[in-house]
């Protein structure tokens, strides 16, 4: 399944992200720049790590913040986590966080 859409950062309050534990590194990079950058017009980001393995979000979560946090441009940071499971009738597993300026 394809969906297109747009949008522009100023339509919504808070900017959420989706980040699949089976994507390569090369995603949390992408992914890192693009939240700095929402950080010059927004305070907050939520993302959803997942994955098919139950650890595969909190590790790719600790590479992202491991990136995030690496820049000389990032402010001080705070991670809020949310909710986690395993999604009903799949082998499908998430964590949501909240990443916020302190």
């Amino acid at each position: 399944m394809r969906l297109e859409y747009n949008f522009e950062l100023s339509q919504v309050d808070t900017p959420c992200f989706s980040v699949e534990s089976v994507e390569g590194i090369n995603k949390l990079f992408t992914l890192s720049a693009l939240v700095l950058n929402v950080f010059s017009t927004r305070d907050r980001v939520v993302l959803v790590f997942h994955g098919v393995n139950p650890d595969d979000p909190a590790r790719k979560l600790g590479a992202f913040e491991a990136i995030l946090t690496s820049s000389p441009t990032a402010p001080k940071l705070q991670v809020d986590l949310g909710p986690k499971g395993r999604v009903p009738g799949s082998a499908s597993y998430y964590q949501w966080v909240t990443i916020r300026k302190a």
